[in-house]
């Protein structure tokens, strides 16, 4: 998994860098078949932003931003946003399958 950390107006310091990392390899356990995340940080008119877009397989891409009075919170909020969105595509696509089918061998309770 690839995590590639952007910035506009403003320079990335090594604190929010390593907390972006940390908490962005926890995304996985939501959805396991994660190729690269992008995450965005800017500084406009004096308010933090953070977008972050996560690219999937199968061509999927979930993408979500988060403007806040705090650049860790904007974080936060940006990737609490991103794991909901990984978590209800893992159970649509679980969703999906056909239920499992037992053998007739088994005998029945009367």
């Amino acid at each position: 998994m690839n995590i590639v950390i952007e910035a506009r107006h403003m320079e990335v310091t090594d604190s929010i860098r390593d907390y972006i990392e940390t908490k962005a390899e926890k995304l996985p356990k939501y959805y396991d078949n994660i190729h690269s995340i992008e995450v965005t940080l800017d500084m406009e008119a004096d308010q933090p932003m953070s977008e972050i877009i996560v690219h999937g397989g199968k061509k999927t891409t979930f993408v979500a931003s988060t403007r806040n009075e705090d650049m860790y919170a904007c974080v936060d909020q940006s990737l609490h946003k991103i794991a909901e969105q990984l978590r209800r595509h893992k159970d649509r696509v679980r969703g999906h399958h056909a239920p499992t089918k037992t053998s007739g061998n088994e005998p029945t309770e009367l």
